[in-house]
């Protein structure tokens, strides 16, 4: 498909046809609804499916029954839409069924505003509905990787039979960028295990329903098998200026991408700073941040949210260093100026931050 100047949302339904995705059930919903427009138009140009769903939880029932059927599906939306697809992302794991699932995250709780928000961490990293499970989340910092990564959620999501969430604030979804778009990889395989209504298929039962005590614990304990191979396999991170940094940045989205001018403005002033920016939120790339740990002084963890992956940080850490937290919300994003104060007042008191939170 070559180069082109695109919205971070387009970027995704784009990546996905790329994928082999052939249908996208949705509804529209501000900071995302640039993802069910562009699926609107590009999918029946391949052949594909778009479905405006009359509402989110209809939405990510389609997507059940065509990822029961082996297709490539996904759906689009942004928090509140999310918080009613939860019941059907956990039967979506609970059936092991692949999808992927974007999420542009916007301000909340409630209806908030359109403003982006980091907000929803907790919800799609943690399993925001019921069970025990995981999604595999990405988060992309730029339209080039809204597009790669919804790539390669296809991928792993067929490979572990989860769903995969590319989950974005609403900067990166509505910022325009050049992308340069990959080939179309080969089509996707035929799964033995789908149905698709014909003699060959009827064998197969997809559920996620086990009413003996028994099977229901062996099926758990499968997924959690399944899970544990996935977190040695799949995190992902990139960092910047870390081999000789005494304080290391941590942050996602277009956080990752403030804190990348941060550490030269660091720099600058003499402040040893580097950066980590998580690419996966779950598996977190836990056991990396430990091994950093090692080798700094403290860490510093920035959000638009009230401190949801500060938790994950922490907790890799293992209170072994100082992690301190500053975070804004409401659609509030943080100037470079504004951290480097934070990052120079830490310096002088490392308890200033961690006080505040």
């Amino acid at each position: 498909m070559g180069r082109e100047l695109i919205k971070g949302n387009e970027a995704i339904v784009k990546g996905a046809i790329l994928a082999g995705c052939r249908s996208f059930y949705g509804y529209p919903i501000t900071p995302a609804s640039e993802i069910a427009e562009a699926a609107a138009k590009y999918f029946p140009r391949t052949g594909g499916t778009f479905v405006q769903a009359e509402s989110e939880t209809a939405a990510i029932n389609m997507v059940y029954g065509a990822a029961a059927a082996g297709e490539r599906t996904m759906t689009g939306s942004s928090g509140p839409g999310l918080s009613l697809m939860q019941e059907g992302i956990s039967y979506l794991a609970g059936s092991e069924l692949p999808c992927v699932i974007a999420d542009i995250m916007r301000g909340g709780p409630g209806l908030g505003n359109i403003g982006p928000e980091q907000g929803d961490y907790n919800q799609m990293v943690k399993g925001g509905g019921h069970g025990c499970y995981h999604n595999i989340v990405y988060a992309p910092a730029s339209a080039q990787e809204m597009s790669d990564l919804t790539m390669k959620a296809f991928d792993v999501a067929e490979r572990y039979r989860n769903p995969v969430v590319v989950l974005a604030d609403g900067v990166i979804g509505q910022m325009m960028e050049p992308v340069e778009f990959a080939a179309a990889g080969a089509p996707p395989p035929r799964h033995d295990w789908a149905v698709r209504g014909d003699a060959e298929t009827r064998r197969n039962l997809i559920t996620s329903i086990y009413l003996s005590h028994e099977l229901l614990e062996r099926h758990n304990r499968k997924l959690m098998a399944k899970y544990a191979l996935a977190s040695g396999e799949l995190p992902e991170w990139r960092v910047y200026r870390i081999v000789d940094a005494d304080v290391v940045l941590v942050g996602y989205g277009i956080v990752g991408r403030v804190l990348h001018s941060v550490v030269d403005l660091a720099r600058e002033r003499g402040i040893k700073a580097g950066l980590i920016r998580p690419v996966t939120l779950w598996p977190f790339p836990s056991a990396f941040i430990a091994r950093t740990a090692e080798c700094v002084e403290r860490f510093l963890v920035v959000e638009l949210s009230d401190g949801q992956m500060l938790l994950d940080v922490r907790g890799a850490v293992n209170g072994s260093r100082p992690v301190a937290f500053y975070g804004r919300q409401g659609g509030m994003v943080p100037t470079p100026s504004e951290i480097l104060a934070v990052l120079a007042a830490l310096q002088e008191d490392e308890h200033v931050y961690e006080r505040a939170v």
